[in-house]
């Protein structure tokens, strides 16, 4: 839907939950620039594979095991979309990797992962905890930072015009 696309296009990060052939169960932190887990089309997700730690546990499940789960975090607006689905892994297809990158990022995409959707669920936000990036608290930062250069050459100025080392006021 319009809203899921809108929710993923903000997102930089998810979970994404896989299990071997027996059931043991995986999950992976998977993390890029913002959007980039991307529609396909109505029914298939996909995202850019970049390089990791290299254990390829990931992969190993969905060689044996399709079934996959995508938990989608937005820990700043205390939201979250659960993704249940089937996952596969492409290799070599160059228009593919292109269509899922994103070329300011500086990851090298080594395959694409398409996502099949069978059903999503917004949960509840009673529990979530909010978190924010580095991205999104830095012109807060930058903000407070200049305000502090100001106040900082205010009080020079405010000293240089009294004459005085330091202003005290009593108590």
């Amino acid at each position: 839907s319009a809203d899921l696309e809108a929710y993923l296009a903000q997102l930089d990060m998810f979970y994404l939950g896989t299990a071997n052939l027996q059931g043991q169960p995986y999950i992976q932190y998977r993390g890029g620039p913002p959007g980039f887990l991307k529609v396909v089309d109505p029914q298939t997700l996909g995202f850019a594979d970049f390089g990791g730690n290299r254990q390829y546990i990931t992969l190993g499940n969905l060689s044996e095991n399709p079934r996959a789960f995508l938990f989608l975090m937005d820990y700043a607006n205390s939201r979250r979309i659960k993704v249940w689905g089937t996952a596969r892994v492409v290799e070599g297809d160059a228009d593919l990797n292109a269509r899922l990158a994103d070329p300011s990022y500086p990851g090298k995409v080594e395959r694409a992962i398409l996502f099949t959707i069978e059903a999503w669920d917004v949960n509840c936000p009673q529990h979530i905890h909010p978190r924010y990036s580095q991205r999104e608290v830095a012109p807060v930062i930058e903000g407070l930072q200049q305000q502090i250069a100001d106040l900082e050459a205010e009080v020079v100025r405010l000293k240089g015009e009294s004459g005085a080392e330091h202003v005290t006021t009593a108590p």
